[in-house]
């Protein structure tokens, strides 16, 4: 196990050292035991180097909120390790990680493989709005939900100690790593650039997986143009806990018939620690694969964007994508320049300006709108502050500032708006 410098993640190595070195990525809201079902078969061949995410696994809580900040840090370890050249499997988050060093780093990487994985997970909003229930009421709602997301009904009550050692995993996660983890989810999408991976791609999916299942596979395999589909029967999103024996069987298909030659190690052998005794062998399955033909998409032009394409950017990052789609689509031949506008300059031009952060800029306009008198846009830009980090308390003092500044009775309609927001947006869901 690594000592962690700054800006370089916790790792631990597996295998023999002059072995070509295969990086193991692991989901949010896991550790590196995940993997630990394939550690023993893969060691055969490879030299496993398996990493946590930033506050997960006991790794020190420094958050990174992108995915290209995340594959940035493990470039600087494996650098400080030796590692020129390697194979990368990635799970879910791990997986996205695995794609930014396919895109940004093509030299580097051999061969990879993406386990429930997708160019895009879901919308901004849905992560954005899970960092608010986590920093409003804590890890427990998302620890307990873990198991539903994570694996079948069948096997969760057939294993209650891995459903357990899931539970406990999340819920001792560093709550603002976690939360940036979700903000770099809700940045993450490469669909356009899926043409320009380069190396063979192995796309790997639980058939029962409901976070990230065959759909968003498929269109993974569709877009690389070396892609490989496969399905593994009774299994949901952590497919390498639930059916160890059948992702171990198609990971060392894969990395043993498709590793682009050369590789390069150089690093020094560190001790392993023992495998995670909760992660007993699954029911083995036979995985079958299928072939899906590739589809290179256009490239999209590069260059900095113009303040309309920052604005419409910023503007979704902090009122969400509902209700900016909701906005736009009512626009027409009249109100369509307002709205133009207000893009371009409110959102291009002073909310992307870097003398405030996004939290104090939300506190100013809370206390704007609530002088105002704009209850129409409080609930909007109540659902933005909490986006941006606010906590109900705080906005609660903003509004209590409000009401001595700008009157009790605009403070009191205030009050009301924001407390239905706030108690929809912080009640995790069922």
């Amino acid at each position: 196990m690594s000592e962690t410098p700054p800006n370089t993640l916790q790792y631990r190595f597996d295998g023999p050292e002059d072995a070509p070195v295969l990086i193991l990525g692991p989901s949010l809201g896991t550790t590196w035991h995940m993997w630990d079902r394939q550690v023993p078969e893969l060691t055969k061949q490879w030299r496993v180097l398996r990493f946590d995410l930033p506050g997960h696994g006991g790794a020190p809580a420094r958050p990174a909120g992108s995915v290209g900040e995340l594959a940035d840090r493990l470039l600087a370890t494996l650098d400080a390790l030796g590692v020129q050249r390697f194979g990368y499997a990635g799970c879910a988050l791990g997986g996205a990680i695995g794609l930014e060093l396919a895109l940004r780093r093509p030299e580097r990487l051999a061969s990879l493989a993406l386990v429930a994985a997708s160019p895009r997970f879901g919308t901004a909003d849905e992560f954005r709005q899970r960092g608010v229930v986590v920093r409003s009421n804590g890890l427990d709602p998302i620890a307990r939900s873990a198991p539903d997301r994570w694996f079948t009904g069948g096997f969760a009550a057939a294993q209650p100690a891995i459903t357990e050692w899931a539970v406990q995993m999340v819920r001792t996660t560093d709550p603002g790593c976690y939360i940036a983890a979700c903000e770099a989810l809700a940045g993450f999408d490469v669909r356009p650039e899926l043409g320009r991976v380069g190396v063979p791609t192995l796309v790997l999916v639980g058939s029962d997986d409901r976070v990230t299942g065959p759909a968003e596979a498929r269109t993974l395999v569709a877009g690389i143009p070396d892609a490989r589909l496969a399905v593994v029967p009774g299994a949901s999103h952590l497919v390498p806990v639930e059916q160890p024996a059948a992702v171990t069987d198609l990971l060392v298909r894969h990395f043993s018939t498709a590793w682009q030659q050369p590789f390069d190690t150089g690093q020094t052998a560190l001790p392993a620690a023992p495998v995670n005794p909760a992660l007993a062998a699954a029911p083995r399955f036979a995985p079958r694969a299928e072939i899906a033909p590739a589809a290179v998409p256009q490239a999209q032009p590069f260059g900095e964007p113009d303040r309309y394409g920052t604005g419409l950017k910023v503007r979704r990052e902090v009122l969400g994508d509902a209700h900016v789609d909701q906005v736009l689509a009512q626009a027409d031949d009249f109100s369509g320049d307002f709205q133009e506008l207000v893009t371009r300059y409110a959102w291009g031009e002073i909310w992307d300006r870097p003398g405030l952060d996004r939290r104090t800029r939300s506190c100013v306009t809370l206390t704007a709108l609530v002088a105002g008198g704009h209850l129409e846009e409080l609930a909007a830009h109540t659902r933005a502050a909490l986006r941006n980090g606010l906590t109900p308390d705080e906005i609660k003092e903003v509004l209590l500032q409000a009401a001595v500044y700008c009157g009790v009775p605009a403070a009191n309609s205030a009050f009301r708006v924001a407390q239905q927001v706030i108690r929809e947006e912080t009640t995790p869901a069922e």
